[in-house]
């Protein structure tokens, strides 16, 4: 009787479609969730396995974008990807093949809308349209998650960047999108019956209209667990202060900002460390300032090592959404540096476990880096205080948030996580 029960709730559970090209972790996140309720229909992706997949469907995918999710819950939409993946060329013509990718993964996912019984489809920024279209008609409900700023916001503050720093302006690619582009993707959030974002700030960059008409949430990004309340960093007595910056190294990312903040610094002892993809040619980065050691971009097993032997994370966004090397740092116990618009407001205890700064502001950021270096706390106390906040933020919460507000009739127009 009481298997009989269960079976009859699960039953009545709504169930979900979830379709992202290239399932980043975020979406990894959700489909474990939703497989755990029993909630998940199918996963649409390009290139991608489950558990059960056989050896030879394994070996194609390269074994790089794995789910825990049986294999026969995953469709997909492989050649145009597998053909971005293998071509070559300028920016412009990767981008080209990417959004092609997205594209056709979308067509896919709403022609097949019609042979599914799921109550909601969760798809995202760029890739959504089509499906968004189709599912009014079929009556399913269209779960739409924004991971970055608005598209206008995103334009008009790196615009003003092309401007304050004019040699910069190769490395900021969104301000080349097609009109075209920019124009879907203001017609798939408005179709959208529910909106999710990461941040405050992205959830303050959408058009107030928009906000006023569909029910929005803020889902925070969950933190790594694996080295939690670990002791990572190594005590280094002497040597400089050492500041590491993670990510594309584009003034989108606030990287000028942070060259000028050492240049500020320069009497100081503390020494610069960049991670990351270069969007230029080194030459570029070494003739703005010679004094940085790079690194290449690694495994996140790596990032660890690397961030163990630094001192505090910079990373002045101009345009973010949720950056997780935020809570990645954090969890090593080193405290982050960051602005309002890499979108961690709410990981911040200012002075103790990092600081916010504005935007565009090298003096606030040498400021920031001062004040951390001179900072009297305990190293282990600062380092625990960092892990306890990262720890406060799950995957299993995030999914969690996505779910139950697609669920729900909700009363309120924003609910926070």
């Amino acid at each position: 009787m009481v298997k009989e029960k269960k079976k009859a709730m699960t039953k009545r559970l709504k169930r979900f479609v979830v379709s992202h090209p290239t399932g980043n972790t975020f979406v990894r996140a959700l489909l474990m969730e939703l497989n755990n309720r029993n909630q998940l229909e199918i996963f649409f992706t390009t290139i991608g396995t489950g558990v059960g997949a056989n050896l030879l469907l394994t070996s194609f995918c390269g074994g790089k974008r794995k789910y825990a999710i049986p294999d026969k819950m995953i469709s997909r939409q492989w050649k145009p990807e597998f053909m971005r993946l293998l071509s070559k060329g300028d920016q412009a013509k990767k981008r080209h093949k990417a959004d092609h990718s997205y594209q056709a993964l979308d067509k896919k996912v709403s022609n097949k809308l019609c042979s599914l019984t799921s109550e909601v489809l969760h798809a995202y920024e760029d890739g959504a349209y089509q499906t968004f279209r189709r599912s009014k008609d079929l009556g399913i409900q269209c779960s739409y998650e924004l991971p970055i700023a608005h598209w206008a916001t995103s334009r008009r503050l790196l615009a003003e960047e092309s401007e304050r720093y004019p040699h910069w302006e190769p490395t900021l690619e969104s301000t080349r999108e097609p009109e075209e582009k920019l124009f879907q993707k203001e017609k798939e959030l408005r179709l959208a019956d529910r909106i999710t974002c990461p941040s405050q700030f992205v959830l303050d960059s959408i058009p107030s209209e928009i906000r006023d008409q569909i029910p929005c949430q803020i889902a925070h990004f969950g933190s790594p667990t694996h080295n939690l309340n670990i002791s990572f960093r190594k005590k280094r007595e002497n040597g400089p202060f050492k500041v590491l910056f993670v990510g594309s190294m584009s003034q989108r990312k606030g990287l000028a900002d942070l060259f000028e903040a050492m240049k500020i610094l320069k009497k100081e002892p503390v020494q610069l460390s960049i991670l990351g993809q270069p969007s230029m040619p080194m030459e570029f980065y070494y003739k703005q300032y010679q004094d940085f050691k790079y690194y290449e971009p690694c495994p996140n097993s790596k990032v660890q090592k690397i961030m163990q032997q630094h001192d505090v994370l910079v990373l002045p966004s101009i345009i973010e959404g949720r950056a997780l090397v935020q809570q990645e740092a954090l969890s090593c116990g080193l405290p982050i540096i960051v602005t309002r618009h890499a979108g961690a407001e709410d990981l911040i205890i200012n002075g103790i476990n990092g600081h916010i700064v504005p935007i565009r502001s090298p003096e606030k950021i040498a400021e920031a880096i001062y004040s951390m270096k001179a900072n009297g706390k305990n190293k282990d106390e600062v380092q625990k205080l960092c892990q306890e906040k990262a720890s406060e933020y799950t995957w299993g919460n995030y999914a969690q948030k996505i779910i139950e507000f697609n669920l729900s009739t909700p009363e309120k127009r924003l609910e926070v996580a």
